[in-house]
């Protein structure tokens, strides 16, 4: 995701790894290093120059371990440092009127109509707002209210427009009007953007915000826009005083550097991030878990997150028990690569573990994934359950009813078997209890 970034810092890590201690010397070329990777993508000077003071202050001042090498103290310094410099907690919606009411504003392009459905769907799926209405106040660009609406009508949100209107203050009172009406409990405004900042923008956006009220007002950045997404998000806040800010395609080659500066920069939290193409790809903006991505160190906290809205606890500890004891079959092999389809690619999940970030390009074929569904699919019931042996004419078989030829059936088999004989071979808690002294 952060591409040279992580890797400059992972490379200033592993130096510091064949060091015996930390020194003032080696300190200082970290920290350097430090500066250098996070000038480069494009975080601003002063936000740079208050984190290596900190980073170099606490690195000095702490005492080495003998448990722990110099490069791990190093990095959990960084990290420490990050996730403080990134607000440290989630922030949260603080709502009290009924209906809640929020505004979305930005420049044109970085996605704030995208985010209005998306964050209306995720606000729905967690139980906070039943019914939930996007309000198409971007009567500027052509057909903005027409994206909006075809985008509502995928993600099964209602959406509020006026044909024809040129006035977005009219469509507004129009929305608030007619929420009792509707029972919504939540308006999410979108409004319109320029190319660039202007005096129409800001004047109509702070007519906006005192026509409506709203209790949040939340900037949309587009990440790979670096310093120049922060610089709009100051400017923004300045004039009609922002809440927070979303934060998206941080799914592209993102450098950084808004992740990083535009709380420091604006004082007012980062509280949601887009993190891919699709409606449901929207997550709250968690500044450990930042800090994680940016590190290189995975993201479990949100890969945890996917698993536990997506995966039964039950299930969950069948399979979990049934991996332990090398008893799954091709039956559990479905239902599991079914419930992973709904977490996301397996690509974006694999890019979600720690280590993964060391590998250039995440090379994975989902093509392979459909290939085996469709080699499992044209089983009995009982081939499925390892209950009837797979002779030869049964092979030739599920060949056939798949459209694959045998060798793919046989690599699958062989695959299958090698699979189940790794887990039976693996120790079990107590053994590795009993190797490591407990």
């Amino acid at each position: 995701m952060f591409g040279q970034l992580t890797e400059k810092f992972q490379s200033t890590f592993s130096t510091l790894f064949s060091k015996k201690t930390l020194t003032f010397d080696n300190i200082s070329d970290a920290v350097n290093e430090v500066r250098l990777a996070l000038l480069e993508a494009d975080v601003q000077y002063s936000v740079v120059k208050t984190f290596i003071k900190k980073v170099k202050e606490k690195a000095e001042g702490t005492e080495l371990i003998k448990s722990v090498e110099p490069g791990q103290l190093f990095a959990k310094i960084v990290h420490d440092e990050l996730v403080a410099l990134m607000g440290s907690e989630e922030a949260e919606l603080l709502f009290k009127k009924q209906p809640a009411v929020m505004m979305l504003s930005g420049l044109q392009g970085s996605g704030k109509t995208t985010s209005a459905v998306k964050l209306a769907r995720f606000l729905k799926k967690k139980g906070s707002h039943v019914r939930p209405c996007v309000v198409a106040c971007d009567l500027q660009r052509p057909a903005a209210v027409e994206q909006l609406r075809m985008l509502a009508k995928e993600a099964e949100i209602d959406c509020f427009f006026v044909a024809g209107s040129n006035k977005p203050l009219d469509v507004a009172k129009n929305a608030l009007k007619e929420a009792r009406q509707h029972s919504w409990d939540l308006l999410i405004f979108d409004t319109a953007g320029r190319l660039h900042i202007d005096e129409e923008l800001m004047s109509e956006l702070a007519e906006m915000k005192e026509c409506i009220s709203p209790e949040e007002v939340l900037f949309v950045a587009n990440a790979a826009l670096g310093q120049d997404a922060v610089k709009s998000a100051a400017s923004f806040h300045e004039r009609i005083g922002i809440t927070g800010t979303i934060l998206t395609m941080l799914d592209g080659t993102s450098r950084g550097g808004a992740a990083i500066s535009i709380r420091e920069v604006t004082g007012r939290p980062l509280k949601f991030e887009g993190v891919g193409e699709r409606i449901d790809d929207f997550q709250l903006f968690n500044p450990i878990s930042m800090a994680d991505r940016i590190l290189g160190m995975g993201d479990t906290i949100n890969l945890v997150r996917k698993a536990q809205e997506h995966i039964e606890e039950e299930d969950a500890k069948k399979m979990e028990e049934k991996i332990r004891k090398a008893t799954f079959n091709f039956e559990d092999y479905l239902s599991h690569t079914k419930m992973l389809k709904k977490m996301g690619s397996m690509k974006s999940l694999l890019g979600m573990l720690p280590g993964m970030s060391k590998i250039k390009e995440i090379d994975f074929d989902e093509s392979e994934l459909f290939k085996l569904e469709a080699l499992v699919h044209s089983m009995t019931p009982s081939e499925r359950q390892e209950k009837s042996e797979l002779t030869m004419s049964r092979r030739k078989r599920i060949a056939r009813g798949s459209g694959r030829s045998l060798d793919d059936v046989n690599r699958m088999l062989k695959s299958f078997k090698q699979t189940k004989q790794f887990f039976k071979n693996v120790p079990s808690m107590k053994q590795l209890q009993k190797m490591f002294g407990g």
